[in-house]
């Protein structure tokens, strides 16, 4: 750990005023008490007491004494003077130049209690607290030295020289980085550390190293990959030992450990210190197990789908083509059926009747064609399956064989089934017993036949396959280790650790202790707004009931005024045209985002022009150009090596967030945002995109890619424009866990409360939970008619309501699962438990938990609230409608910006997927901030020349144009003297790798 690791700006600001304190901050650091007026008051002359309460209160605001006592600013010298009576305009040289100041400071120590950090009993505490937060490992050095400083101001330690405290941090860091490394080794014997060496050996006759091969993971899905991936699971695990201290180590230092062995080259890991270099290899096997078994999963899970889409189709395709044989069969059965019915033929002489109209053997085939084509469609479609049975036994012993599967109660059956084909699915005579829990009702005939005697293997294989994907997909069936399938319930709040949280959450949350409070306000209120609205129903003309449905009128295009269309060109002519790069490194001195962007293994490493690499990558991603077009050779900033070592330290999810939240504080101090929106609401859309490379990370829909494959990148758009957070969905989106999850997730200093968004597969369950943990859902409702309204009080009058108000829902199963709901909402809100693991903890099999319909019933509420104010509030409705078309500009801009390869997304492994879109966020942030600044800047020079611009206007001005932004770059029509003389250009060398790179 280098010990400089404070940028120029920190130094500058350490101990010093920055900016004039806040209101707050003056009533508490400046204010003046009995004790301190008494102390003061026994100075002789107004200087001196004004110089020793300055110099006291500056103590206690900054930690430490400055060179110059009265070099504050002018707030705190009124704050002061005012306390103490005396005139502002206070002659204080003769402070500055005796020796009173220094008396007064020896005082100031001796009277407070204030110390220095050079007694042991401080050190002591001051280095166990902060060791317990280095361990921690959630903290950049800069954030722990920010830190540090609290800590010494709160414990009236005076701060020592800003090197003394960064240094201090620094070898700090250095001594826990050394412990994690000590502790991951600690157990291993000499052999087991000699066999993870092995892993960095070159080996004969192959062209990269056993760990470089461990570490790739698959592209294709097929049983190939499949059964390449188990055998890459069982290599690991040779080289994987057990985890006797595992729980002693923060996950985080683990995963921090794995993510720079994963992306380093092999001779930078080489050239680490044997004890480091062992600790990495031993974080990343035990990270690859996790991810190799989820992606066994992953490919299994894909490869089972396609099976039973395919087996689908397949049957569908069957029928299609059996149709005319099928229509003409039948017509020949309804021509038998019309003799048969018509009462002018005898009994007696029916038979000889049918066969003059057709032959017996006509008859006869067309019964038995009909007979064929008309089997039951479970059969049709098992005789499909059954094709692809080689396939699923090619790969199914070994994956139940190498993948440990855990599960609850609801789950036992279909592990107990996949033990039992563990055991005889490779055997030709099966003796064992079969269990039968596992057999529903549509598998029971395919699987035991009609009399339940018969026993069809291979129906038996594909119905536990099926049940196995289907536990998968809720969580009943989990693995571990694993990122993706691991037990969700594992994570919720618990024992003690619940009991010390549930007061705070309960306060964070607005929810009372007791059930009663809150589902009595809940209940008020609807009531309340159904009386409201019932009340205004009559008046308004844009709703009505019709055949007891709701009709509501589409609302009305509104045309901007004369002065917003002349506004929009004063200021779309007046923005400065500018290049791409320009733009994004001016908005990097303005803002100073790239301190964010810091090195993965946590070193400073802030290379010569550093701001300009990173700069040049963000674009390079964000444009989907590659690195190439940016390359200079010449320029040491831009060169190939510099620009791949950038791309693989420094970008990475973890920077992209910390650098999101810069932008978006520099976003908010812009006075013009306050205009477009108040940060209150936030509205969330997907935009889709095309992934023609063969990838794990992708899904179908023919709808948006055709016969291809895409992402949906899903992200969050605040009120003032700028984007929030953001992630890729393969395929497209199915349900709203993903818009809770990109709510709760995000880190920014924007924190909305009304949720929208168009259109989807929301539920009930989804307005119950947005509605318990602080936010309103509100999404677009396109069919307001097929809509159900809930009532509590089945005897309230609710007027012309009363027709589509019919459903009654209770409360009490909330009453019930009160602590449950409120456990698991702490446990969200804490980050403790992801959204998508939260839906799965509200399922057991097919159903709904007990618990998810408590939550249920809370919800259908909440949307009946919310479907009440939609169709009374025309206002409501536009605003919905606004936020979502603002999402729909920024998008346009995304598609601008992401011009290169087609605007298609070539990245195969979902992690350089979410850095690129993640990119393209940054730079949709940073233009937005530009013109945003611009803006601002061009509607004060109209006023200045007499321009009437008014602040409604104003607001609606956004921030998404972009054609004065250049995002190709310019081509240069140069060429080189030599070869206008007829010579050739030089060709490129041939050159091994560079060792000597940055790593």
């Amino acid at each position: 750990m280098p010990v400089n690791f404070l940028s120029k700006l920190q130094r500058s600001q350490y101990g010093q005023f920055v900016q004039s304190p806040a209101p707050d901050e003056l009533s508490r650091c400046f204010h003046l008490d009995d004790m301190d007026l008494q102390i003061i008051q026994e100075k002789r002359g107004a200087h001196n007491r004004l110089g020793f309460a300055l110099q006291l209160c500056t103590l206690r605001y900054l930690g430490t004494f400055l060179a110059q006592p009265f070099d504050v600013p002018p707030a705190i010298i009124s704050t002061l003077t005012l306390q103490l009576n005396i005139k502002m305009d206070t002659e204080y040289d003769s402070y500055l130049l005796g020796s009173q100041r220094w008396s007064h400071m020896q005082q100031i120590r001796q009277e407070y209690g204030y110390t220095d950090l050079t007694e042991r009993r401080v050190v002591f505490s001051f280095t166990r607290w902060l060791y317990a937060l280095c361990w921690s490992g959630a903290e950049r050095p800069g954030v722990l030295f920010e830190r540090a400083q609290y800590w010494l101001i709160a414990h009236k330690v005076i701060l020592p020289g800003c090197s003394t405290l960064e240094r201090f941090v620094s070898k700090l860091i250095s001594r826990v980085e050394t412990r994690v490394w000590e502790a991951l080794v600690s157990d291993l014997t000499l052999e087991q550390k000699d066999l993870l060496m092995t892993l960095l050996a070159s080996q004969p006759e192959q062209s990269s190293t056993l760990f470089e091969r461990l570490r790739t993971a698959p592209v294709n899905v097929s049983s190939r990959s499949l059964l390449l991936e188990i055998s890459r699971l069982k290599e690991i695990r040779k080289y994987h030992f057990p985890w006797l201290f595992k729980q002693n180590i923060p996950v985080v230092r683990i995963r921090h450990l794995s993510r720079y062995a994963s992306t380093a080259k092999v001779t930078a890991l080489k050239r680490m210190s044997n004890l480091k270099k062992v600790a990495a290899l031993r974080a990343l096997i035990a990270s690859l197990e996790a991810s190799v078994q989820d992606d066994i999963l992953i490919i299994f899970e894909k490869i089972v789908q396609d099976i039973f889409r395919g087996a689908n189709r397949a049957y569908k395709q069957s029928r299609q083509r059996t149709l005319k044989d099928m229509d003409a069969s039948a017509l020949l059965l309804a021509q038998l059926g019309t003799i048969v019915l018509d009462e002018t033929v005898p009994d007696s002489e029916l038979r000889e009747a049918l066969y003059r109209q057709m032959s017996r053997h006509k008859i006869s085939g067309a019964v038995e064609q009909v007979t064929t084509l008309t089997r039951p469609h479970d059969k049709v479609y098992f005789l499909e399956l059954n094709e692809k049975y080689r396939t699923i036994r090619l790969f199914l012993p070994l994956l139940l064989e190498h993948i440990q599967f855990n599960g609850n109660i609801s789950a036992q059956p279909t592990l107990d089934a996949m033990e039992w084909l563990t055991r005889n699915m490779v055997k030709r005579n099966i003796k064992e017993p079969v269990p039968q829990n596992t057999v529903d009702k549509r598998w029971q005939q395919l699987v035991f036949g009609k009399d339940g005697e018969e026993f069809d293997l291979h129906a038996y294989t594909f119905c536990t396959v099926d049940k196995l994907i289907k536990s998968l997909k809720i969580r009943d069936l989990f693995i571990q280790p694993s990122w993706r399938y691991s037990d969700p319930r594992k994570d919720l709040l618990t024992g003690n650790e619940w009991i010390q949280s549930r007061p705070m959450i309960c306060r964070a949350l607005g929810l009372s202790v007791q059930p009663e409070p809150t589902l009595n306000a809940l209940k008020s209120e609807l009531d309340q707004t159904y009386r409201a609205v019932a009340a205004r129903f009559k008046n308004n003309p844009d709703v009505s009931i019709v055949d007891g449905r709701l009709k509501l009128t589409p609302l009305e295009k509104s045309d901007d005024p004369d002065s917003l269309i002349l506004l929009k060109q004063l200021i779309s002519k007046r923005l400065p045209r500018i290049e791409l790069p320009e733009l994004i490194l001016e908005v990097a001195e303005r803002t100073g985002f790239t301190k964010a962007l810091t090195h993965i293994s946590e070193k400073s490493a802030r290379a010569e022009d550093i701001d300009i690499s990173l700069c040049a990558v963000l674009m390079a991603e964000a444009c989907n150009t590659g690195l190439e077009p940016l390359v200079q050779p010449d320029v040491q900033a831009l060169t190939r090596d510099r620009l791949s070592w950038v791309t693989q330290h420094y970008i990475r999810d973890e920077t992209i967030t910390k650098t999101n939240e810069m932008l978006v504080k520099a976003h908010n101090e812009l006075s013009i945002t306050h205009l477009w929106g108040d940060g209150t609401m936030a509205a969330a859309d997907g935009m889709r995109f095309v992934v023609p490379v063969k990838t794990l990370h992708s899904g179908p829909n023919p709808k948006y890619f055709g016969h291809k494959k895409g992402i949906t990148w899903y992200n969050l758009l605040s009120d003032q424009l700028c984007g929030l957070n953001d992630f890729p969905v393969p395929g497209t989106l199915k349900d709203s866990m993903s818009l809770l999850a990109i709510v709760l997730e995000q880190q920014t200093e924007i924190q909305p409360i009304e949720i929208m968004t168009d259109t989807g597969a929301y539920s009930d369950v989804i307005f119950g939970l947005f509605r318990l943990l602080g936010y309103r859902f509100s999404p677009r409702l396109a069919d307001i008619g097929g809509q159900r309204l809930w009532r509590v009080d089945n005897d309230a009058d609710y007027g012309e309501l009363n027709e589509i108000s019919s459903n009654k829902v209770g409360l009490n199963r909330a009453t019930l699962h009160w602590e449950d709901i409120l456990r698991l909402m702490g446990s969200l809100k804490l980050g403790k438990l992801s959204a998508n693991d939260a839906m799965r903890t509200l399922q057991t099999g097919n159903k709904s938990t007990s618990l998810a319909q408590a939550i249920t019933d809370i919800g259908r509420i909440e949307k009946t609230i919310h479907l009440l104010t939609y169709i009374d509030d025309d206002e409501k409705r536009r605003m919905i409608l606004k936020q979502l078309n603002r999402v729909e500009s920024r998008h346009s801009l995304a598609r601008a910006i992401f011009h290169g390869q087609r605007g298609e997304i070539r990245k195969q492994y979902r992690e350089g997927q979410e850095d690129q879109l993640g990119a393209l966020g940054l730079i949709l942030n940073m233009i937005v901030y530009w013109n945003a600044l611009y803006i601002e800047e061009a509607v004060r020079q109209l006023r200045i020349e007499g321009f009437e611009v008014n602040d409604v206007d104003i607001a609606k001005v956004f921030p998404f144009a972009f054609k004065h932004i250049n995002m190709n770059g310019k081509y240069v029509f140069l060429v080189p003297k030599e070869v206008k003389e007829g010579k050739l250009r030089p060709l490129r060398k041939l050159v091994e790798e560079d060792d000597n790179s940055l790593s």
